[in-house]
């Protein structure tokens, strides 16, 4: 007895650590996953209806089969009971707990894309036939190595871990960013490899994880864009917006100012077309949309950047390797929209020198807190690369 609890919490304990194994006989995880609920509910039945002559040795076997043959009436309320439970449990899970039902799909998928990939190692065996007098002719696939695959959902996030063993199958396996993101329509948030695993870290049901305007927050270095992410800016300080056109690239901006402006941090907003961040302008002091206005915003913003950097090493609490939250300084945001159209104003020597200027920005801002967004759409951003 000791063994088997040991057994069940050293698998408690790895499944927690790692997350569920993905197997070979997970290619029909979901059919399984109901039959399971349809022989659980018909031993429940048969419990309820016969357990007292079960527990009493009472139990009449013959006549059990009798009574299913002929249909009793007790049999048809048997069968009903049977029904109604086995569908009621079925919605539960399936439109109550969406969640365990999703993730049932997502390790079926994740078995079956190895297996129709052929990912795994097999021989074929001598299968014996139902009279073990007989030699059977017949062989059956015996599989011998299926890869490491493990699958976990954490924080609102999916955590794939696949073993890399260096052997034929390891490129596929490092690139699978694609075929995960279609297959279980996520989006990849981050990849690494570490600890002779590669981890693909995938968003889990983006739309139910989206937040409201009034639940947006700022909270120490950090602004909140889902349920579950968080833009670090004191860490990643620089922001890139792209998307179709149509697809809430302006949207998704205004929501970043409407967070800011309820903190201290002071903003610079350039937009080129004119459109709807230049409406700003009749709300807040720095919004430009003039070719002049912008340059002379660029260069403010530029010089203002290596005022505070020589700035904070002559202030009394400045400690190496501190940015300006620990100096008590505010941060400074540059916020583009269609960035891509505004390098289309500029003549060839205005683009040398404004990008130049955006360059030191990207590398001197995080720690002096002057950080820079910029939105243009997907076709602009091939069109500029």
């Amino acid at each position: 007895m000791k063994q088997i609890l040991v057994f069940f919490y050293w698998r408690w304990k790895m499944r927690r650590n790692k997350g569920y194994r993905i197997r070979s006989l997970d290619k029909r995880l979901v059919q399984r996953f109901h039959l399971c609920i349809c022989m659980s509910t018909l031993i429940s039945v048969l419990s309820v209806g016969y357990g007292k002559s079960l527990i009493n040795g009472t139990f009449d076997a013959v006549r059990f089969i009798n009574d299913s043959f002929l249909i009793a009436p007790t049999i048809y309320f048997a069968l009903f009971c049977w029904g109604v439970m086995t569908i009621l449990i079925i919605y539960w899970i399936r439109f109550i707990h969406q969640d365990y039902y999703k993730q049932l799909i997502h390790r079926q998928r994740l078995a079956q894309m190895i297996l129709e990939n052929h990912w795994y190692e097999s021989e074929m065996v001598q299968s014996d036939s139902f009279f073990k007098d007989l030699k059977s002719n017949r062989q059956s696939e015996k599989i011998t190595f299926f890869p490491k695959i493990y699958y976990q959902v954490r924080d609102g996030l999916i955590h794939i871990r696949v073993e890399i063993r260096m052997g034929k199958y390891q490129e596929q396996l490092l690139k699978l960013e694609k075929k995960l993101e279609s297959g279980l329509y996520c989006e990849l948030v981050e990849k690494e490899l570490k600890d002779g695993f590669v981890e693909y870290v995938l968003f889990y049901d983006m739309i139910a994880n989206r937040l409201s305007l009034s639940e947006c927050e700022i909270c120490k270095g950090a602004m909140k864009l889902m349920k579950n992410i968080w833009w670090e800016y004191d860490r990643l300080p620089h922001m890139l917006i792209a998307g179709g056109t149509g697809s809430g690239k302006t949207y998704f901006i205004l929501t970043i100012i409407e967070q800011l402006l309820r903190t201290e941090a002071k903003l610079f907003i350039l937009d080129p077309k004119n459109a709807d961040l230049a409406d700003l302008s009749v709300v807040l002091p720095d919004v430009y949309h003039q070719k002049d206005d912008m340059i002379n915003c660029i260069e403010s913003f530029y010089y203002r950047m290596l005022e505070r950097n020589e700035g904070m090493k002559n202030m009394p609490n400045y400690r190496t390797g501190e940015n300006y939250a620990y100096v008590g300084l505010v941060p400074e945001f540059l916020i583009f929209d269609e960035y891509v159209a505004f390098m289309e104003m500029l003549n060839p020597k205005e683009t040398s020198l404004v990008l130049s200027k955006l360059k030191q920005i990207v590398m001197l801002g995080r720690q002096s807190g002057f950080f820079f967004g910029i939105g243009l759409s997907k076709t602009r951003c091939k069109i500029f690369r």
